[in-house]
């Protein structure tokens, strides 16, 4: 098992939130936290960075949907790097992925 992990990082005017290892009930919580605290600190372009992540759970997925709908609340926009097909896969069943962007590379993500 991955140690979870969150790491914050800004770049090209977009706040990039690095997840590393599984999101699931137990770590959902702190995503989820850390989503808000960059809102309220007053970031309007947030690019997760899920890349590093090997597995996530409906709980991380309602994280991230949060997340989402407090961005969009405050006129903001998030954008999700996904290069793991199992993670993927999760957004893609769930039809997320059609209300949050996926990308295949962080640069990718930024610039769009």
């Amino acid at each position: 098992m991955n140690g979870f992990g969150i790491d914050v990082q800004q770049r090209d005017g977009c706040a990039v939130l690095s997840v590393s290892g599984e999101v699931d009930l137990a770590t959902a919580p702190q995503l989820r936290q850390q989503l808000v605290d960059l809102v309220t600190d007053g970031h309007r372009c947030i690019v997760v960075d899920l890349s590093g992540t090997d597995f996530l759970d409906s709980t991380g997925l309602g994280a991230l949907v949060a997340g989402l709908k407090r961005l969009r609340a405050h006129d903001g926009e998030m954008r999700v790097v996904c290069t793991t097909p199992r993670v993927r896969k999760v957004f893609e069943l769930t039809h997320v992925d059609r209300v949050l962007p996926l990308f295949e590379s962080v640069d990718e993500a930024c610039a769009a």
